[in-house]
């Protein structure tokens, strides 16, 4: 099995930070790509942010310039620095990865349980 578990949520003022981490475990082959997503109330959830196991990373372009996305391969775990946030940042934030399993050949998408950030005006 593997276990997504996330932290790093809560409550902030417009203009505020917060940093997320989401530790991937179980029994893990590799991770390709990792990633972060929100679901406001009433809306799709949404694609924040991708890093590949290269490093590459890509963003949702409302947070191009305040969000940073990274990973650390050695503790398989993902991160998200959010800095200059805004009330329509508030949302539930999702940790994704795309993982093998020990003892297979396949790539999954598993997901975390949901951080709530909530940013006040």
């Amino acid at each position: 099995q593997v276990q997504l578990v996330e932290s790093g949520g809560g409550l902030v003022q417009a203009g505020g930070s917060l940093r997320l981490s989401c530790a991937v475990s179980g029994s893990i082959f590799s991770i390709n790509a990792m990633g972060w997503y929100r679901q406001a109330p009433g809306k799709q959830r949404e694609l924040v942010a991708t890093v590949t196991s290269g490093h590459s990373t890509n963003y949702k372009d409302s947070v191009k310039g305040r969000f940073t996305i990274s990973r650390d391969n050695a503790k398989n775990t993902v991160y998200l620095q959010m800095n200059s946030l805004k009330p329509e940042d508030t949302a539930v934030y999702y940790c994704h990865a795309v993982v093998r399993m020990v003892g297979t050949i396949r790539y999954y998408d598993y997901w975390g349980q949901g951080t709530q950030v909530t940013v006040s005006s």
